[in-house]
């Protein structure tokens, strides 16, 4: 009977170990602070505040990847061209390297000895402890999942369905907004969400380029740092919260994506 052999009693041992591992350090953080405390941070102004900062700043990075990431995956998902690899290669790249190397890197070309940043300060942007400058960090760690979304999603679509509308006169453009668009949206959006969940957590490269104003990790780490883990874990909780609800969201999206495939 295969429901008695080794292999099953592997994968379940397994699964249930990688279950312990995820689940028992986060309830364990999760019921640390007692009700009373968690309803108390959530009353406090700075804490409130860094927690929306964290949602809108993901929020517009999510929206920028939209903007901008869906021409691109677009392109990667029904053209070849020399070069495409390395061109994914380069997509993947924020999610590989270092975080707190991302925000010097982008620090290196929004400073006034080159010449990005010298015309940002011409023009009156400021990158270094703005929200702009957390906008383009969440944007640069966040836009690989949103365009790997976008991009699985356009290849799902049959390529006949656009041959038929272009063989009936449509132009690339409509085709695009007419067949492509209306039949890739779940993944897009979903791609959205991944990339705004991505982004809310990001603390390494954040840091670097924007101290203040504070997101959520960076308030949590500095509450950490001075006042140790009591004080840290319930803004703690609640970033997890919003994290949790932003994938229920993908999960939800998701899931009817699949029924209707």
């Amino acid at each position: 009977m295969p429901g008695k052999e080794p292999f099953l009693w592997i994968t379940i041992t397994c699964g249930f170990a990688v279950m312990v591992f995820i689940l028992l350090p986060l309830m364990e953080m999760v019921k640390a602070p007692s009700l009373a405390l968690l309803l108390e941070t959530a009353g406090s102004r700075d804490v409130l505040r860094s927690i929306w900062l964290s949602i809108y700043t993901a929020g517009l990075a999510g929206l920028i990847s939209f903007f901008f990431g869906t021409p691109l995956a677009y392109l990667l998902a029904r053209h070849s061209f020399r070069g495409k690899r390395l061109v994914e290669g380069i997509i993947d790249l924020p999610i590989v390297i270092p975080h707190p190397v991302v925000g010097i890197a982008i620090l290196s070309v929004a400073g006034k000895n080159h010449w990005l940043g010298h015309l940002l300060s011409e023009l009156g942007i400021r990158i270094m402890g703005s929200v702009t400058g957390i906008v383009i960090v969440l944007t640069f760690v966040g836009m690989p999942f949103y365009i790997n979304a976008a991009k699985d999603g356009f290849e799902s679509i049959p390529p006949r369905l656009e041959k038929v509308s272009r063989s009936l006169g449509a132009s690339m453009a409509s085709t695009f907004f007419r067949i492509t668009f209306p039949l890739a949206w779940r993944s897009m959006i979903a791609g959205v969400i991944m990339c705004s969940a991505r982004a809310i957590s990001e603390f390494g490269a954040v840091v670097v380029v924007a101290y203040h104003p504070m997101t959520a990790p960076v308030m949590i780490y500095e509450r950490f740092e001075g006042y140790g883990l009591k004080y840290s874990q319930p803004v703690a909780v609640w970033l997890v919260c919003v994290c949790l609800i932003l994938f229920l969201m993908l999960r939800v999206v998701t899931l009817r994506s699949g029924r209707e495939a």
